[in-house]
């Protein structure tokens, strides 16, 4: 039988530093929700914004694929390995902090804020060798579809990840209808708005509003207005 989870906007964590202003779709730091601690392999999905020149200094993970996606402005990164670059508005990159790296990102502008998804998945095995996969995105986008920009094979469209999931982008016009086919029917599916106004599965979502769907083969999105949407299939067991 289907099941749903919605995840209103205002329902999330939120913390503001100053310098950061970011909210929390799962547990995260000083934000605990014990309902909201992960949607199967989904463990964290932060809506960040940094202020000019500002950002994170070196800090450590492992264990943990990590997914950026610049929103607005540009994302200055350094690691422990020695690589530094910056991650692009149009950019995906996939971080496998695998047996453990440190980095820092700090938003490149000096002027501009820097908005930005970071995205945590649960690997498909621990203690993997840390790498980097980056991407464009912008040449991929195909006008009223989802796109693919993450995928657990090297080979196909976007970037390439240590999780059997996808992920998908699509930007909408108003009044539309799109079918989505699970790639595993044993996975869910994590719908992020990023902006305007969707009807998902009888569910009405506005901006920032999520809803996670699983126990399903297909689904339906329809376009009440136009819209941006983040779409995320995950296995549910881990």
């Amino acid at each position: 039988m289907k099941q749903m989870i919605y995840h209103a906007a205002a329902s999330r964590g939120n913390a503001d530093h100053g310098w950061l202003k970011s909210y929390h779709s799962f547990s995260f730091a000083n934000y605990f929700n014990e309902e909201k601690m992960h949607f199967g392999a989904l463990r964290v999905l932060n809506d960040d914004v940094v202020a000019p020149g500002r950002g994170f200094g070196m800090h450590p993970h492992e264990n943990m694929e990590i997914i950026t996606i610049p929103l607005k402005g540009n994302l200055e990164h350094e690691d422990s390995m020695g690589n530094k670059g910056v991650i692009k508005e149009g950019d995906v990159q996939v971080m496998s902090a695998g047996t453990g790296v440190m980095h820092s990102e700090y938003n490149k502008s000096k002027e501009e804020e820097l908005a930005f998804l970071q995205i945590w998945l649960f690997p498909r095995a621990q203690n993997l060798s840390p790498r980097y996969d980056q991407v464009n995105i912008n040449d991929l986008k195909v006008k009223n579809k989802f796109y693919q920009i993450i995928s657990p094979n090297k080979d196909e469209q976007g970037a390439w990840i240590n999780q059997d999931a996808w992920f998908y982008m699509g930007e909408f016009d108003a009044g539309l209808e799109e079918k989505y086919n699970l790639h595993n029917k044993e996975n869910g599916v994590y719908f992020f708005i990023l902006d305007g106004e969707v009807e998902i599965e009888g569910k009405k979502l506005s901006k920032r509003d999520a809803l996670g769907i699983w126990n399903i083969n297909n689904l339906n999105v329809k376009t009440l207005s136009k819209a941006q949407i983040l779409l995320i299939e995950v296995p549910m067991n881990l």
